[in-house]
C-alpha cells in the first residue's frame, strides 16, 4: 500500500480509501443505501482492509437508516481498539430525523450532526468532516465558520466538501483565507473513466488551491468491473441489475472505455476494477480513491489497484478511449491557447 498526503495537510492516508456506505443490512427506507453487508461481514472487510495497509475509511451519517453505517464502524473501532490506526472521515448535510431543521448546513444543524456522528462512531474526534453537498439556502460563511469552530473545539481535525460547484468551492476557500478560518482540504466528487466532468474546472481549482480529490464511484456503479457485455442483460443482484439503471450506461462511449480497460487488464494480468482505479490514482490531485466492498472477495479485487502502475502508453490509451467534449469555453480555450 502506498500513502499520500491528504490534500495540503500533513496527514498520510492510504491511496485506497474504504467506503462504508454498504455497512449494515440494506433497508428500503434508508436514503442512498442499497444492498448491504451484515455487521459481521462489514467487520471482516475492515479487518482485511487494515491488514492490507488501508488506514482511511469514509462514511456518512445518511448511510443506512438512523446512521447504521456509522454505528457499525464505531462498534468495530471499539472492538478492535483501532481508532488511532484509522483516518476517519464522515459527512453531514442530508436529511436525518424529523422537523424543519432535519436537513441542511446551518450552524444550528451542524452542531447537532457532529455530536450525533461522534456518538454513533464512539469516538472523541472526526479526522475529516465533510459537507455532503453545498446548501444554497445557507450563507457559505455560516457553514464554514461553524466548521472552523468544530476544529477549534477539537471535535474535528480537518474539513472537506463533497459535490460542490466550483464557484461555491472557490467562495468557501476565499472566506476561509480572508477570515483565517479552517479551510477545506479535500473535495469528494464523482470521478471515473466514464465521468470526467470534474476536469473542466474542479481539477484545475484543486491543483491551484492545494485540495486533494477523493473520487467516489470509481467503478461507475459497477460498470467498470467488467461484468457486463454489449447486448446482454445485466446480471441479477448487481448494482446495475435494474434495466433503468443499466440504460444510463448502455452507450457506445462507455462500451469503448470498457473494451480499453479490459485490454489493459489483459496486458497487466490484473482485473478491470484494478485498472480503472489505477487510472484514477495516476490523475493529478487525487489523494485517495474511495471504493466500497460488500464482502472480502470484492475488497481483494480492488486492492490490486494499490500496486498497479500503468505505463504512459496504457494511460494514454485509457485517456483517449474516455475522452469527452469539454464544451464551451473549455474546448475553445484548448483549441486556441497554442494557436493564438
Amino acid at each position: 500500500m502506498k500513502y499520500r498526503n491528504l490534500g495540503s495537510s500533513g496527514v498520510k492516508v492510504s491511496s485506497l480509501c474504504l467506503g462504508a456506505m454498504t455497512f449494515g443490512e440494506a433497508d428500503e427506507k434508508s436514503f442512498m443505501h442499497r444492498a448491504g453487508s451484515d455487521e459481521a461481514t462489514a467487520h471482516a472487510v475492515l479487518d482485511r482492509a487494515v491488514a492490507a495497509g488501508i488506514n482511511f475509511v469514509d462514511t456518512a451519517d445518511i448511510y443506512g437508516q438512523d446512521g447504521l453505517s456509522e454505528r457499525v464502524l464505531g462498534n468495530w473501532l471499539v472492538a478492535r481498539g483501532s481508532r488511532d490506526r484509522i483516518v476517519l472521515a464522515t459527512k453531514f448535510r442530508f436529511t436525518m430525523g424529523d422537523g424543519p431543521n432535519r436537513t441542511g448546513a446551518s450552524r444550528y444543524r451542524i452542531m447537532k450532526c457532529v455530536d450525533d456522528s461522534l456518538r454513533r462512531l464512539r469516538t472523541d474526534r472526526i479526522d475529516l468532516y465533510q459537507i455532503h453537498m453545498q446548501d444554497i439556502t445557507v450563507p457559505e460563511d455560516e457553514t464554514v465558520r461553524a466548521l472552523d469552530d468544530l476544529v477549534r473545539a477539537g471535535k474535528v481535525l480537518y474539513i472537506g466538501c463533497s459535490n460542490y460547484a466550483a464557484y461555491r468551492l472557490m467562495r468557501s476557500l476565499w472566506l476561509s483565507r480572508t477570515h483565517h478560518w479552517s479551510a477545506f482540504i479535500t473535495l469528494q466528487a464523482q470521478y471515473s473513466l466514464l465521468v470526467r466532468d470534474l476536469e473542466r474546472e474542479h481539477v484545475p481549482l484543486c491543483r491551484d488551491e492545494g485540495l486533494g480529490i477523493l473520487p467516489w464511484s470509481p467503478l461507475a456503479g459497477g460498470f467498470l468491473t467488467g461484468k457486463f457485455e454489449r447486448g446482454k442483460p445485466p446480471q441479477a443482484g448487481t448494482r446495475l441489475g435494474e434495466k433503468e439503471r443499466m440504460a444510463r450506461y448502455d452507450v457506445e462511449r462507455n462500451w469503448k472505455i470498457l473494451d480499453a480497460v479490459r485490454a489493459v487488464a489483459a496486458e497487466t494480468g490484473s482485473n478491470p476494477s484494478a485498472v480503472s482505479i489505477a487510472w484514477l490514482l495516476a490523475r493529478p490531485q487525487v489523494s485517495s480513491v474511495i471504493f466500497g466492498a460488500r464482502n472480502v472477495e470484492q475488497l481483494d479485487a480492488n486492492l490490486a489497484a494499490a500496486e498497479l502502475v500503468l505505463t504512459p502508453a496504457q494511460l494514454a490509451g485509457l485517456d483517449q478511449a474516455s475522452a469527452f467534449d469539454l464544451g464551451y469555453p473549455y474546448s475553445f480555450i484548448q483549441a486556441t491557447q497554442t494557436a493564438w
